[in-house]
């Protein structure tokens, strides 16, 4: 799993401050110097700061065919696999965190724009089976911009059949912990995002169905700065938490060893 994103001596504008910024100058997890935002992961940043090095195992990954055969789709697809290393828009297998063995799955808004589709919702359904054969618990690392509209209704089917894995999954009263990143939007957040025993999510993260812009101009009213970030949803008491980024790790595996199973902790 090699990465083909930004590395270093390269410089990469702020999103939010507009500052230019060097790529050592992000830092390991690439938050701006100037303003304090957070510049968007890759699966790849995501394990780097999360689990215990060299731990991580992938499970067996695919990549998506074309099977609607829609204009253009095969070649976005190479050109995503090729620009973030990946097959598809999610990276999942087994890790540990602090020493806690767990199951993880991590969604990439690099590869278009980490959107569900038949093999991101397979890939999903392997990683709740295989936690529940090995009796571990889930993370669930989200990033998403909805359902992919390349594979029309069948991406949509996703959303029906990951919740119908998860429920076999919950039968081994195993905990599942879902990390909301930015973006987590769309059939994504209204499907499995919110399901997961725990919810938190990633300071600054927007989270929420349709955009902003499309919401007021449905609504036609002026949208509060904060509206869709996950201090709002916390306020609102839609997620369990909101984490910073560098607290993340700690945070997931003091829930971790609260959830440990066997002898020792009955």
């Amino acid at each position: 799993m090699t990465s083909h994103l930004p590395t270093e001596g390269t410089w990469s504008k702020c999103p939010y401050c507009q500052a230019h910024v060097n790529q050592l100058e992000w830092g390991q997890i690439k938050q701006c110097p100037r303003c304090g935002r957070y510049q968007r992961l890759s699966a790849q940043d995501r394990l780097a700061i999360t689990v215990d090095e060299g731990s991580f195992q992938s499970l067996p990954s695919a990549r998506s065919q074309n099977r609607l055969k829609i204009t253009g789709y095969d070649e976005k697809l190479t050109k995503n696999q090729q620009r973030s290393g990946l097959d598809e828009a999610i990276v999942t297998g087994q890790g540990t965190i602090q020493g806690y063995a767990t199951m993880i799955g991590v969604m990439d808004s690099h590869f278009m724009m980490g959107t569900l589709n038949t093999t991101v919702g397979a890939q999903l359904r392997q990683l709740y089976q295989v936690a529940g054969q090995r009796q571990l618990p889930l993370i669930l690392f989200i990033a998403s911009g909805g359902a992919r509209m390349q594979e029309g209704i069948f991406s949509l089917m996703q959303m029906n059949t990951i919740l119908a894995t998860k429920q076999q999954f919950d039968r081994q009263e195993q905990v599942s912990i879902s990390v909301l990143t930015d973006p987590t939007m769309g059939g994504v957040s209204a499907s499995f995002a919110f399901k997961n025993d725990i919810v938190i999510a990633e300071k600054q993260a927007q989270i929420g169905f349709a955009g902003p812009r499309v919401i007021s101009a449905t609504g036609h009213e002026q949208l509060p700065d904060h509206f869709q970030l996950a201090d709002d949803l916390y306020t609102k008491g839609l997620i369990d938490d909101q984490v910073s980024r560098p607290d993340i790790r700690d945070y997931l595996g003091n829930l971790l060893l609260l959830h440990q199973r066997g002898p020792h902790f009955a």
